[in-house]
């Protein structure tokens, strides 16, 4: 399994920020590959289906997710319930003191981080739609960084609605194989 962890510190109360994100159909004005939330199933709590559509290269992939636990306003879990093998979750976490670099505006701090494992190798090859000639591990390595991107991209631009306009985010990235 891979894993992905992005964080970074937003200067709003953690319940702003787990309100946008358990938001999870807003992740489609965020990603640049992600295409349109299909279908959703639920209130956005545990139980909570979505069928997700990607885009990413020549390949599109619809892959269902599904929120396995929630935590009020500090973690959403959830896993990918078909065609791939992944899960993560969001943590939200409000801190003691406000960093030495907070904006002068910032009254509150709360560290904000993404983390996700996946297989990229267990994507259902036949649903993929693959060009002639190109393998899958051809496409699992090009695809990490676009991955960890995309992550760092939709983390970004959470940070700007979440504050209500847009500033240089500091990003922690951490990748692991």
């Amino acid at each position: 399994m891979d894993e992905l962890v992005v964080s970074t510190v937003v200067y709003v109360p953690p319940r702003a920020a787990y309100d946008l994100l358990v938001d999870f159909p807003r992740y489609e004005a965020y990603a640049d590959h992600l295409r349109n939330v299909v279908r959703r199933s639920g209130d956005g709590g545990a139980g909570t289906r979505y069928a997700l559509r990607f885009a990413w290269w020549k390949l599109t992939y619809t892959v269902e997710s599904e929120v396995t636990e929630v935590d009020p306003p500090k973690r959403i879990e959830w896993r990918v319930v078909n065609n791939l093998d992944a899960s993560g979750r969001w943590l939200i976490e409000e801190l003691d003191d406000l960093p030495d670099e907070a904006p002068e505006w910032a009254d509150t701090a709360t560290r904000v981080s993404f983390e996700a494992s996946y297989d990229p190798t267990s994507a259902d090859e036949g649903r993929i739609g693959l060009p002639r000639f190109v393998s899958i591990d051809w496409v699992v390595d090009r695809l990490k960084p676009a991955i960890t991107s995309e992550a760092q991209r939709i983390v970004g631009r959470i940070v700007a609605d979440l504050e209500g306009q847009p500033r240089e985010v500091d990003l922690t990235v951490e990748r692991r194989s």
